[in-house]
């Protein structure tokens, strides 16, 4: 069941890399949406071990810290 809390992130994207992206998503034994969550946190995980922690504003910190 959807987080009402929780971002929606509606994006486009072209059928081949749809395609592709699905392919290594069942590949991975992710889901499509697994897959870009995975890529995401990956990409933020490399982006603050470069430039250092982004820090949250306190309204998200907070939120973060209920779950």
């Amino acid at each position: 069941m959807r987080n009402k809390n929780n971002k929606h992130l509606g994006i486009e994207i072209d059928p081949a890399l749809h395609y592709k992206l699905h392919y290594i998503s069942k590949y991975e034994g992710r889901s499509g949406n697994g897959q870009i969550l995975y890529l995401i946190r990956q990409c933020i995980n490399d982006f603050e071990k470069e430039n250092g922690e982004i820090i949250l504003p306190e309204e998200i910190a907070g939120y973060n810290n209920k779950k």
